[in-house]
This record gives C-alpha cells, sequence and structure tokens, in this order.
C-alpha cells in the first residue's frame, strides 16, 4: 500500500492512495476517535429487597451483575429489563435510573449508601444476596453521540461472562483490583474497563436482538460492513456509489437502500459526515493548516472543504479550533462527579 504524507506544521497526515485500501474495522475507528476514558464506580451489594434510585450522568455507564438479579429501568423508557447473574449491560443516555429487586418498592436515593460505601463498595440492607461492579465511560471531544446515538438506552448482554473468556477474566481481575487497590490498580481498572467495553459491544451486536441502528448496525451486515471500513481505510478517495456498491458486492440500487435503511442516510451522507468528524478531530488536536486537513479528507480546495464542514458541523474550521481550545483546561466530567458527593455514578 501507498501513502503519502502532506505537512501540518506540527505534524503529518498520511492518506492512503492505493486503490486497493483494505477495509478496516470502523468500531475501533469510532472508539479511538472518542479516546474513552473510564471511571471505576462504586461497587453495590445488597440484600433483601431493595430499589435505588440513580442521578443522570455523564458519559456511558458499565455494569455487570457477579451474584444475584434485578430489574433496571431509565426514565423516559417503558420497558424494564432483568440483570441476573453473568449479565452486563451498559447504560447510554444520561438519564437518572433505577435498580430495584421490585421495581414498585419506594426508592431511596443512591447518595444515601454510596457516599457511605467503603473499599470500593456500597451496601444496602446488608448485602449479600446482590453483588454489581461496574464503571463509566467519557469521551474527549464533541462526537460522544456518534456512539450512544447508535445503541439503545439499554445495551443488555445475557450470560456474557461466559459467553467470552476474556470478559470473564476481565470480570474477575477488575473484581480484584477493586477490592484488593494494589500498587497501579487504578491503570489496571482503566483498562480492563476499556477491554470490557468493547468485549460487550462484540457480544451485543454478534446477538441476535441486538436491535442496533446507524452506522453501528451495519457492522452487523458483512456486505455494509465492508463499504463502511473501506470507507475508513480511504475517507481522501473519490468514491462513488458504484465503487462502494462494488465493495459491498451489491448492485448500486439495492446497496442504497439497504444502506439507507439500516444506517438512517446514503453512504455518500455517511462518507462526508465521518471526513468532517475526522477533520474536527485534527483541527482540535494538531496545529495543521485548513487547507492540509481539508485535503487529508478529500477536498481540494478550502473553500469546498470550510463549506462542507460548516455544512455538517454548524461552524467554520477556524471556530471549531477555538471553540476546543476554548473547552481546554476545565474540570473533566468524572472529577466533576467526585466534587458533587456522587460517587462516580
Amino acid at each position: 500500500m501507498m501513502a503519502t504524507e502532506r505537512s501540518m506544521g506540527h505534524g503529518s497526515v498520511f492518506c492512503c492512495v492505493s486503490s486497493d485500501c483494505a477495509a478496516k474495522d470502523p468500531l475501533s475507528d469510532v472508539l479511538a476517535l472518542l479516546r474513552p476514558r473510564s471511571a471505576i464506580s462504586v461497587g453495590l451489594d445488597a440484600g433483601g429487597e431493595w430499589a435505588i434510585r440513580f442521578p443522570a450522568y455523564e458519559g456511558i455507564k458499565f455494569n455487570t451483575v457477579l451474584r444475584g438479579a434485578c430489574w433496571v429501568r431509565v426514565e423516559g423508557e417503558t420497558d424494564l429489563v432483568r440483570i441476573e447473574a453473568g449479565d452486563c449491560f451498559l447504560l447510554t443516555r444520561g438519564r437518572p435510573f433505577l435498580f430495584a429487586t421490585d421495581p414498585i418498592l419506594p426508592a431511596i436515593h443512591s447518595a444515601t449508601i454510596y457516599d457511605a460505601a467503603r473499599d470500593g463498595v456500597a451496601t444496602c440492607n446488608g448485602g449479600g444476596d446482590f453483588l454489581l461492579i461496574g464503571g463509566r465511560f467519557f469521551f474527549e471531544g464533541d462526537h460522544a453521540g456518534l456512539l450512544c446515538g447508535a445503541l439503545p438506552p439499554i445495551v443488555h448482554v445475557r450470560d456474557a461472562s461466559n459467553q467470552a473468556a476474556v470478559l470473564r477474566w476481565s470480570l474477575e481481575q477488575l473484581a480484584t483490583e477493586m477490592r484488593d487497590g494494589s500498587v497501579g490498580s487504578a491503570l489496571m481498572a482503566d483498562h480492563l474497563a476499556q477491554i470490557m467495553l468493547l468485549q460487550v459491544l462484540r457480544l451485543w451486536l454478534a446477538s441476535e436482538n441486538r436491535g442496533a441502528g446507524g452506522w453501528l448496525g451495519a457492522l452487523a451486515d458483512p456486505r455494509l460492513a465492508r463499504a463502511i471500513g473501506a470507507m475508513h481505510a480511504d475517507p481522501a478517495r473519490k468514491w462513488t456509489l458504484a465503487a462502494l456498491a462494488g465493495m459491498a458486492g451489491m448492485s448500486r440500487t439495492v446497496f442504497a437502500v439497504r444502506f439507507r435503511a439500516v444506517v438512517g442516510q446514503t453512504p455518500l451522507d455517511y462518507l462526508v459526515g465521518w471526513r468532517m468528524r475526522l477533520a474536527a478531530d485534527r483541527l482540535r488536536r494538531t496545529g495543521g493548516r485548513v487547507a492540509d486537513i481539508g485535503y487529508s479528507v478529500g477536498y481540494e480546495s478550502e473553500a469546498a472543504f470550510s463549506a462542507a464542514f460548516r455544512r455538517v458541523l454548524g461552524l467554520t474550521p477556524m471556530q471549531h479550533r477555538r471553540a476546543a481550545a476554548g473547552g481546554r483546561g476545565g474540570r473533566s466530567p468524572a472529577a466533576a462527579d467526585r466534587g458533587n458527593g456522587d460517587r462516580a455514578w
């Protein structure tokens, strides 16, 4: 594979120019763009009958039940989800939610027990019947909606620990790190939590009842996934509908209809959106010239790139760069939550 390099002041951008660029892994691309950071939440050890109400939060919550079972309900959703030992689940909407053995019980506020947590575990009714551990993921930049918007409010993977040896090992190690607090446990827990996030997404995408929409749902279709992977591998290429349909092994009409039905937009609109997200990230993280960044995502002129950027993201490239620079140096969501007594919940 051949590549060309364009100077960008403080760095370089490498663009694939080969006509047979290998398709990339779009899920890895998106997670790399989001740059997830994890914060380990306080675990929950509960006994008897109970109901706990949790406040709104930033990011995505990851949880796994090691013992017992409970119901989960997200505010604004009518469905209750039953979570049992061995299950993992993600909460993706940032809304208040409820954990309960019986949803009709009067609920206590999470701060009632989490503010008194010891050794990384909050105890309700003396504990012993139910044990949950988990974490929370924050994302850098402005692209969290790219993942959260493609997921339902609750991503539930049944018997996840028995489906994947890696996940089972990670769960056991995470429980150990939370319990023992050994040297380096914070870094270890952070990496373990990220492995678990990726593994849960993999298992959920492979499940028959995944119900994913958008680009994430398209990854479950090998033909659409090939086309999306090709766009990610070479975003600067002058892609046509015919070329993308060829990557998918479909006719142009069938490909266009199928892509729009699953992803919710045309293939070329998806391509433009992905280009603009890449460009926004480079504007935020490098000092490269606007024209060079535009070239790296397929635009021959700065004017054409700036017009596309503003149409998709609502700001000019320089307005985006200034806004990103002005937002640096503030408190992280994790730090803010620790400051309000929420114990990373």
